[in-house]
């Protein structure tokens, strides 16, 4: 079976199922972690294999567990919190997922029954935004706020607005607070680089820092070709995939595939596709499921896993190829 037909990843999807509890919680794997990022992209994943009510079930999961504030905790096992730490681009991404399941299934009626959880999610992100436009990346219970701001976490949360903006519009509800928090935060990441990485290091040897913005619609296409050009050799490995640190020779599935996103928003689809393609050597022959990453030097997969939110990477890479969903305009349009 060619990977340009759905049942290519039928391993992959069947997995995320065996995964994925009874109360629609998805870890990373069998007994591991959750958290509600990756648990959000493997419910992506389950929305385009058309598994529409278990993908429904894990945002009920979301519902069940949000916090007071509008938050959830960073890390859960067996559903049970495991930190007392908030980070702001997992809390945000519930709206790229509600809205993504929408464009598949045009399900107005769950998008009323999500409008409360995801309207308290837009009121924790407000409420970690500052004056100059970046948005905390973390709170912490009993502590003060984590006193900085990522690139690859506000790209995330930028396109987490608009898809909010979106699911507004489309409720008929005005989403005038949601488009301010956008510009806001779209202006410090193109103008205010001084806001991120203030008090750590640089991020910039991860290539998620490279992509993200890209792949986000947070710079425009100029911009966005040029960075991707003047980078490309700092985090490909052609015929390998790309590395998720500049100087480790580790080149990673999800990072793969979400660039493959990326390169398909802005037109370099032939680049696209050859990333793309070049990502089914690190299925293990076994199983047919991706695992994390390869570290080349050493000819061996590291670690030895093979993550639930790999699998929705992949998925979400090969619907943004091959359209297989009307899911798969989710990056390359603007809402």
């Amino acid at each position: 079976m060619k990977s340009s037909d759905l049942g290519f990843y039928n391993s992959s999807i069947d997995y995320i199922l065996s995964v994925q509890e009874s109360d629609g919680s998805i870890p990373w794997e069998i007994g591991e972690k959750l958290d509600p990022w990756d648990h959000i992209e493997a419910a992506m994943g389950l929305s385009i294999a058309d598994k529409k009510e278990e993908s429904k079930k894990a945002f009920l999961w979301l519902k069940d567990k949000q916090l007071e504030d509008g938050s959830w905790y960073s890390e859960y096992r067996d559903s049970i919190p495991a930190t007392k730490r908030r980070e702001t681009n997992f809390t945000a991404y519930i709206a790229t997922g509600l809205w993504h399941h929408y464009l598949i299934y045009e399900d107005r009626k769950f998008l009323e029954t999500m409008l409360p959880t995801l309207s308290k999610s837009l009121s924790f992100i407000f409420s970690m935004q500052t004056e100059s436009g970046d948005i905390y990346w973390a709170a912490e219970e009993g502590k003060e706020l984590l006193d900085d701001s990522l690139i690859t976490g506000s790209s995330s949360i930028f396109k987490s607005l608009e898809c909010a903006s979106a699911i507004y519009k489309t409720l008929d509800l005005s989403d005038e607070i949601i488009r301010t928090s956008m510009q806001k935060l779209k202006f410090s990441l193109n103008n205010n680089p001084e806001r991120y990485d203030r008090n750590w290091d640089s991020k910039s040897r991860y290539s998620m820092d490279w992509y993200y913005p890209v792949m986000c619609g947070v710079y425009e296409k100029e911009k966005s070709l040029e960075l991707i050009e003047s980078r490309w050799s700092d985090f490909i490995v052609e015929g390998k995939g790309c590395k998720c640190v500049k100087e480790e020779p580790w080149v990673t599935v999800a990072e793969s595939s979400e660039l493959v996103i990326a390169l398909e928003k802005i037109g370099l689809s032939r680049k696209a596709r050859a990333l793309f393609d070049s990502l089914h050597q690190w299925r293990d022959k076994e199983d047919d499921l991706y695992w994390t990453g390869y570290v080349y030097t050493d000819k061996k997969f590291w670690p030895i896993e093979k993550p639930t939110w790999t699998a929705g990477a992949v998925l979400l890479a090969a619907d943004a190829i091959y359209k297989f969903t009307p899911g798969s305009q989710l990056f390359s349009n603007s809402w």
